[in-house]
């Protein structure tokens, strides 16, 4: 592999037994293997993350942007007024 850099990890018994048995089992042909797909998959949960937070946040601001909020209240008295209460 090109341009690799060596680092060294401290895992916990139990995951390292996990780590092995998977190279054992013939899932994966190194540790390092598997540590590669695990970071992959780290760094994907992260951009898939962010795109979320910064969607939520548009949201929030279309929310803001779209004018003063209705009482719940008053909401909810029209809506019982309209449909009635809901079954218990």
């Amino acid at each position: 592999m090109a341009n690799v850099e060596e680092l060294s990890v401290a895992l916990t018994p139990d995951v390292l037994a996990e780590v092995r048995a998977a190279v054992e089992g013939g899932e994966y042909d190194s540790v390092s293997e598997v540590v590669r797909e695990a970071l992959h998959d780290w760094c994907m949960r992260r951009k898939v993350e962010a795109r979320e937070t910064e969607e939520l946040r548009r949201l929030v601001q279309e929310g803001i942007d779209s004018g003063p909020g209705l009482e719940a209240d008053a909401v909810f008295v029209r809506l019982r007024a309209r449909f009635g209460h809901p079954p218990a």
